[in-house]
């Protein structure tokens, strides 16, 4: 197996991590609402859903991938209230047929003031 960074423009996280990685055929990220300099964007659900799919849209583009690719969507968020919000948002980034996705209702996420967070997985071509 070769695993391969996909590079991109998103803030340099200083966790130990990568936004995207490549192997096997498939791309594996992970995105949060931050912007261009790793601050949560405020705003409540909808901005910061806004801001998570922008985020996920740039990865898929820098993989050279596009969200046609895009196989499955893990979404969490913190109260359940906020899914028709996410799910409002998340229809505009996807077209019939749409990815396997799963939604969970979490306690809370990596920084206290992130209300979503999506782990997504697209098919690479060979």
């Amino acid at each position: 197996m070769t695993k391969q960074a996909v590079k991109t423009e998103l803030f340099a996280s200083k966790a130990p991590l990568e936004w995207a990685v490549i192997a096997n055929g498939q791309l594996s990220t992970a995105q949060i609402p931050i912007d261009a300099q790793g601050n949560v964007v405020e705003g409540g659900i909808e901005a910061q859903a806004r801001q998570t799919m922008e985020n996920f849209k740039h990865t898929i583009e820098a993989a050279k991938l596009t969200m046609d690719d895009v196989t499955q969507v893990l979404i969490y968020v913190t109260d359940r209230s906020q899914l028709p919000a996410f799910n409002k948002v998340y229809a505009e980034y996807f077209e019939a047929p749409y990815p396997n996705r799963a939604a969970m209702v979490v306690a809370g996420l990596a920084r206290e003031e992130m209300l979503c967070e999506i782990v997504a997985y697209a098919a690479v071509p060979q």
